[in-house]
């Protein structure tokens, strides 16, 4: 393992694993509160969702860092 990845807490975590846990912790109604993206308020699904944020970089990020304040 790199020196730089022990201390990163994405390290080994998947797009879907880290969506998973977000929609445990706070549920579709939530998280399309806290982030504002039509794939988390509009018939959201974890399918759907991945195809977006995968395309997205910006929409991803924000994924990203609400899972790490998480």
């Amino acid at each position: 393992m790199s020196s730089e990845q022990v201390n990163n807490p994405m390290h080994g975590k998947t797009l879907e694993m880290i969506l998973n846990e977000l929609v445990a912790e706070y549920g579709w109604e939530e998280l399309g509160k806290r982030i504002t993206i039509n794939c988390f308020n509009i018939n959201p699904s974890i399918k759907s969702s991945l195809a977006f944020l995968r395309k997205t970089p910006w929409a991803r990020k924000k994924v990203e860092d609400l899972y790490l304040r998480t």
